[in-house]
């Protein structure tokens, strides 16, 4: 199978590349910096800097990952526009593109993510869930899904992967919080009782392999373990998996002045449980959040 990925040298992206790879398939990534494609992603990965290098070479399936990191600093003007255009406006070009193509691959993998129900406070979020609240991050994603769909007036099956929190020990937010931790300086965000949908990167990887291979897979789904846990939960089971303590708690006041609007993704949350990946008949490895952190942190 020839893959087209946007967004290729992100952790989940390269988890893909070297998982697809090692299956055999053909995989392309479309990248600003096409020349570092083959040493974050593999030898064997093609990196391209324009679509129009492709032609009309066939392609099977594009995987749409691109966005720039939304919870890395403030969300000003400039860094919206930043966050909307290149999701978006990066979707957009794609689909400008498979428009002129004379072969169409089968399949879109959209990213998105769990975000788009807005904060869903203490209700339980499946996929026919419709959106709870429209802060910035519920509105992008809404955006970015409503664009992706669009392939499908092309001829695309498109499939929509609302993500949680990937935990990896080799990028995401987790990484971010293993110093802090470690220093005994972690804990929980104001009251800690926001749910935090989170997913193992190996599952993260192995769903999506999933829905790639699976014909009738269309639309949104839920990519995050079946047992969301508290933010303050999270906290504790991260110290104890780097048994540190874990009882320094960011105050919400402290965060809504430091980083004003995107303090709202950190203090709100997602009950967001996968209903259609295990009616499909998926099987998470992670289902408990203390396997999943000693299974990344056992050899930290």
């Amino acid at each position: 199978m020839h893959i087209l990925l946007t967004g290729g040298t992100g952790l989940i992206g390269r988890g893909l590349c070297a998982y697809w790879a090692e299956q055999g398939h053909r995989l392309t990534v479309w990248s600003r910096e096409p020349d570092k494609v083959k040493r974050l992603c593999g030898a064997t990965v093609r990196g391209i800097g324009r679509l129009e290098e492709l032609a009309e070479e066939p392609l099977d399936a594009v995987v749409n990952l691109a966005g720039a990191p939304i919870a890395d600093r403030p969300w000003s003007s400039k860094r919206k526009a930043l966050l909307w255009a290149s999701r978006i406006g990066l979707t957009e070009q794609l689909l400008a593109w498979l428009q002129g193509r004379s072969q169409r691959p089968a399949l879109l993998l959209s990213s998105s993510a769990v975000g788009w129900y807005g904060d869903g406070g203490e209700r339980e979020l499946h996929e026919d869930t419709p959106q709870v609240t429209d802060d910035f991050a519920a509105q992008l994603c809404g955006a970015w899904e409503e664009t992706a769909l669009r392939a499908e007036e092309l001829g695309l099956r498109v499939v929509l992967v609302r993500t949680g929190l990937v935990l990896s020990a080799d990028g995401g937010m987790l990484k971010r919080l293993l110093l802090p931790f470690r220093l005994g300086l972690g804990g929980r965000l104001g009251d800690g009782r926001q749910w935090m949908p989170w997913v193992h990167i190996a599952d993260q990887i192995a769903l999506m392999d999933f829905l790639l291979q699976r014909d009738a897979a269309r639309g949104p789904y839920n990519a995050c373990a079946p047992q969301p846990v508290r933010n303050a939960e999270f906290a504790r089971a991260l110290g104890q998996a780097l048994h540190r303590p874990a009882i320094l708690p960011a105050p919400a006041f402290a965060l809504r002045a430091g980083l004003g609007e995107l303090s709202e993704l950190l203090l709100g949350g997602q009950r967001a449980v996968p209903t259609r990946l295990l009616e499909a008949g998926f099987s998470f490895r992670f289902t408990h959040l203390d396997v999943a952190l000693a299974d990344l942190l056992g050899h930290h």
